[in-house]
């Protein structure tokens, strides 16, 4: 493949393209239900200095490999690695990185496609009235319901795939550009609104006020998990934002400005949510069914709730709709490398992903005494391993390459942040970060 052509249109495209990105579940469903479990502020300050440290050195490093190469993932990573005099064989780090967003795209549209028939519910008020034992178990029936459940996992892989097709410029900057200033206005309205519950000021106490005897080591491994899964990293998604970037912008400018963004939506979704579970006098630990349990509940007894759950439910699809996006978007960019057209990779993409993702359905119903590792349902399989295992191994193997292996003069340029911006930037990678994903890495293994 010849370099890539296409370019984001602006310093602003780039930024909102990869936040986007990195802005999904991550921060609006896993990072309130992690913080709730981890005793709040302190693993917050924790969190935020991971970011600094480990998340962000190596979004840096995925984003100029591409901006390097301007060439799909597999090809950049050839083409640098043959410019260093080194192996060839470090392009398949690009399929292994394709390889992981399909594993994760999968059950992320399915999970993705929850949010569709929760919104619908709330707007319609099905939640109001409902008790939590009675919103528990229509939670439970909407899983053990295979049409329910493909319905909407095909509706959302449908959005997503129409986008990725119609290309970078037609198609996801456009879809950026509308979308996450929107996600914004929403978070901030319902932060707004969660300021007028009587239950703000205790969930900024507990957000805001560290308590230094909670943290434990599983504490630090989690905070250090989180940072790295927040910002995308490791699945060479990034890499492919990387080659549509502007020749003259900064990425470190570029990299911050995410960095920034994403910490404030997790931190503006944490105050909603919380705002909501302490004004109910319910408890924040409630872990994974937070979002789709806990706070149906809580909003049910409110002024307005049906409104504002219904609210909540539409900002979780737009953040997890571009979050997919750019799931899809290594993938194609792969195939679009072996030859096919955008919209005949997007359309093979789509279909393989939809596959697969029907096994993750059926694994709460049909397949769900089906067990592949232990007590893991296929479900279980694909949205444990490869986040925890296939992301930071790919995280590492990126920034080992940035790092240690493609040519100095290429990075220094990619970076473009000066000669001692660039030995900065590359003294963290190669002495704090990469020992941290090693920790993440192995904790994943355990």
């Amino acid at each position: 493949m010849n370099q890539t052509l296409e370019r984001w249109s602006s310093r602003r495209a780039f930024i909102l393209a990869v936040t986007g990105a990195a802005v999904g579940l991550g921060n609006i469903w896993r990072f309130p239900y992690i913080t709730g479990e981890n005793g709040g502020a302190a693993f917050l300050l924790l969190y935020i200095a991971f970011v600094v440290l480990l998340g962000l050195p190596v979004m840096m490093a995925e984003i100029l490999i591409g901006r390097a190469g301007r060439r799909g993932p597999m090809q950049s990573l050839g083409h640098l690695a043959r410019q260093a005099g080194s192996s060839g064989h470090w392009r398949w780090l690009g399929l292994f990185g394709a390889f992981t967003v399909f594993c994760i795209l999968s059950f992320y549209s399915v999970v993705s496609g929850w949010s569709i028939d929760f919104m619908v519910n709330a707007f319609s008020g099905g939640f109001v009235g409902k008790t939590g034992p009675e919103i528990g178990a229509g939670f439970d029936a909407f899983l053990a319901d295979p049409l329910r459940m493909t319905l909407n996992h095909t509706l959302f892989l449908v959005m997503t795939m129409v986008v990725v097709a119609a290309g970078v410029s037609k198609g996801l900057e456009r879809l950026n550009n509308l979308l996450m200033p929107l996600l914004y206005l929403l978070l901030i309205v319902l932060a707004g609104h969660a300021a007028t519950m009587a239950g703000f000021g205790p969930a900024l106490k507990w957000l805001f006020t560290p308590d230094f005897s909670a943290l434990t080591p599983l504490v630090f491994i989690h905070a250090m998990g989180h940072a790295f899964f927040t910002l995308a990293v490791g699945a060479c998604a990034l890499m492919a934002y990387g080659a549509y970037m502007p020749d003259h912008q900064s990425l470190p400018g570029a990299a911050v400005a995410v960095a920034v963004l994403d910490v404030a939506v997790a931190l503006l979704a944490g105050i909603a949510i919380f705002s909501v579970v302490f004004t109910q006098g319910m408890d924040p630990a409630e872990g994974p069914g937070l979002v789709f349990v806990t706070l149906p509940v809580a909003f049910a007894d409110l002024p307005g709730g049906a409104f504002w759950l219904g609210l909540f439910f539409l900002l979780l699809l737009l953040a997890t709709w571009t979050s997919s996006i750019n799931l899809a978007e290594p993938m194609v960019a792969t195939l679009q490398g072996w030859g096919l057209k955008r919209r005949s990779a997007a359309l093979v993409v789509g279909l393989c992903v939809w596959l697969v993702g029907l096994l993750c359905v059926l694994s709460f119903s049909t397949l769900s005494d089906v067990y592949l590792i232990g007590q893991m349902t296929f479900f279980g399989l694909v949205s444990t391993i490869p986040p925890e295992v296939f992301l930071p191994l790919g995280g590492l193997l990126i920034a080992i390459f940035a790092a240690w292996v493609m040519p100095e003069q290429e990075a220094l340029r990619a970076l473009d942040a000066g000669p001692n911006g660039f030995r900065l930037w590359r003294a963290v990678v190669r002495w704090v970060s990469i020992p941290l994903v090693v920790v993440v890495l192995v904790s994943g293994l355990i």
